[in-house]
């Protein structure tokens, strides 16, 4: 007799009955790497968010091809919140290796669902236990053998559509998004999930309180990837040139341009293309192609993580002292060293902007949300034009490769900013022209490009020491001049970069500072610390340099709080250099294991603060 004809109750809980909770929850899926959960994980975090419910996803993954644990959360949140939980009520254990200790973590009165041929030695009776027989309806479904790994993962979505409530109409229209409307795909996974679904109708009793309900919380809202979402800015932006080395986390950024620029820059009636992407042999190869095409007038940029920052750090310094334009995308991921390749931090602040030997301050760009990340991808190369110098946009995992609602991002509001670039005719009416000359008092030189006809356009680009023309130069009063000069272009910069995020509360004594991807943590914080009593101010810093609007929330605040996901607490160090005489009341939150923060440890952080 086969498993299918068995009725196979449930273990049930001791928890007593209790009402609905109803789009108030977390799931987390346990499975291993390279089985193609990712599919049906996907498609169960687009389901959600099609019914209207806010959703948000976090995929923690191991760094090798296959074979490893991999967790899948999706946590919906009628109230909107999308921040990390500490724990997930519904857990489907797919994972031999970890389903013990996956078990352990579910809270009393939550859900697990596993392959019924799953071995637990210690089951729980304060969690509503769901066996179902993978193998069995796999098997039964007449699957190609080469496929039915794969589609075994379409178990436990049907077994969560049963139990949560999603309709079967609205997972198919996510696999049709999957599959590019490849009907034979879909209709085997289809399949599989209504004969999941028939099953649980006949031997499943559902004793959870957990359930789905269609509502309006994404109303107007995408869901993007922060770092298809940066692809998106840059091209807007004139992105003509991307030279890159693959690296963890970075990669789907050049992917999402390698997909986007042959829809949105198609090539010219005779074939020729109107962009290059290098696949260069190393990260020093990259950001020199980068800053070459920049001299060379070009729009380009390079996309990396924190190994390759460092790689890059002598280019850094020639792109900050002969004032080179160029941008670089650094999805931080966790350090030092390989450190963890497929977990997330903000582990690379200081080193960037610092990037680079002698009095070297670069500008840095710090998205927060996808319409930042889409902002900064053109915004930046304005910046890199108009500064003549690199220019670096500080994303992480989190921002980048988890998917995240949003509102649909904002055309360019200004037309590109290529700074000053001297004309022929230009050239011809001043009659003199100076590399590095500080002619306007803002210390931004102007510049001429390859191409430019008057001879007066030519200099030689250096990174030793050089004189206003160009001109190499030992001369003490010339070192001191040019660097004086570099010094008022970073002051210029502080009112060029963008500015801060303020929500100053009236009465407020603490005043929060973050940055980046920290502020769906930071947002939900403040709400829990609200409902408690607590009232707080929060200012979401968006660049490096600092500048004056910080400067002005830190005067109005007793005690300040900056939280950030690394250990040794980079901001705080950058605020502090800033404002020296409120040094002591800056304190720290800052922690670091990988995953992102949540609401709970930031309020407990700050609050256990409060008390000393």
């Amino acid at each position: 007799m086969g498993t299918l004809d068995v009725l196979d109750q449930p273990v049930t809980s001791n928890v007593a009955a209790r009402p609905d909770i109803v789009n108030d929850f977390s799931i987390v899926i346990a499975t291993v790497n390279g089985s193609g959960s990712q599919t049906a994980n996907g498609l169960l975090a687009r389901t959600v968010f099609k019914m209207g419910i806010p959703v948000g996803s976090k995929n923690l993954f191991p760094s090798n091809i296959a074979g490893l644990p991999t967790w899948y959360t999706i946590r919906l949140s009628k109230e909107g919140y999308v921040a990390r939980c500490d724990v997930a009520e519904v857990l489907v254990a797919f994972n031999p290796a970890t389903a013990e200790e996956d078990l352990a973590t579910v809270p009393p009165g939550g859900v697990c669902l596993y392959p019924d041929d799953m071995k637990l030695a210690n089951s729980r009776t304060d969690v509503t236990m769901y066996a179902l027989p993978v193998k069995e309806l796999v098997k039964q479904a007449n699957i190609d053998p080469k496929l039915r790994d794969l589609v075994a993962n379409m178990v436990y979505v049907g077994a969560l559509a049963y139990l949560l409530g999603f309709e079967v109409d609205d997972l198919r229209e996510g696999l049709m998004f999957h599959f590019k409307g490849k009907v034979r795909a879909v209709d085997m996974n289809v399949n599989m999930i209504n004969m999941t679904i028939d099953w649980c109708r006949e031997k499943l009793t559902k004793q959870d309180p957990y359930r789905v309900q269609r509502m309006e919380g994404n109303k107007g809202l995408v869901m993007v990837d922060g770092n298809t979402a940066a692809a998106l800015g840059a091209i807007f932006g004139g992105v003509t040139v991307a030279a890159w080395y693959p690296i963890t986390p970075s990669t789907s950024l050049v992917d999402a341009l390698n997909e986007y620029l042959p829809q949105l820059r198609p090539a010219g009636e005779n074939g020729e293309q109107k962009y290059a992407i290098v696949q260069a042999e190393d990260e020093l190869a990259a950001i020199g192609m980068v800053l070459g095409a920049g001299w060379a007038g070009a729009r380009a940029m390079t996309a990396t993580s924190g190994p390759g920052i460092s790689l890059m750090t002598e280019f850094a310094g020639l792109g900050y002292f002969a004032e080179l334009p160029g941008v670089i995308w650094d999805i931080q991921r966790v350090g030092p060293s390989t450190g963890l390749p497929t977990r997330t931090s903000q582990g690379d602040l200081l080193s960037t902007y610092f990037l680079g030997h002698g009095d070297t301050r670069q500008i840095c760009l710090l998205p927060g949300n996808m319409k930042e990340c889409f902002e900064f991808g053109w915004r930046a190369f304005d910046l890199a034009d108009r500064l003549q110098t690199p220019v670096f946009v500080l994303s992480d995992l989190d921002l980048g490769m988890n998917m995240w609602m949003t509102e649909p991002f904002d055309y360019p509001d200004k037309p590109m900013d290529r700074g000053k670039v001297l004309t022929d005719e230009e050239l011809q009416r001043a009659g003199e022209f100076a590399r590095y000359a500080d002619v306007d008092g803002d210390g931004i030189a102007y510049r001429t490009l390859p191409g430019n006809k008057n001879p007066l356009s030519a200099y030689f680009v250096r990174g030793t020491g050089h004189n206003p023309k160009a001109v190499y130069s030992e001369r003490p009063d010339d070192w001191d001049q040019n660097l004086r000069r570099l010094e008022r272009k970073h002051e210029t910069a502080r009112t060029l970069v963008p500015k801060p995020v303020v929500d100053k509360r009236d009465g407020a004594e603490i005043g929060i500072i973050s940055f980046g991807s920290t502020d769906s943590a930071v947002e939900e914080a403040r709400d829990l610390m609200r409902e408690e009593g607590t009232e707080t101010s929060y200012i979401r810093l968006r660049a490096l340099p600092l500048e004056d609007t910080l400067k002005e929330f830190v005067a109005a605040h007793k005690r300040l709080y900056v939280v950030e996901l690394n250990v040794e607490g980079q901001m705080r160090s950058l605020v502090r250099l800033f404002l020296p005489e409120r040094a002591m009341e800056i304190r720290s939150v800052a922690y670091l294991d990988g995953l992102p923060l949540t609401a709970k440890f930031v309020k407990e952080a700050i609050m256990e603060q409060e008390k000393q």
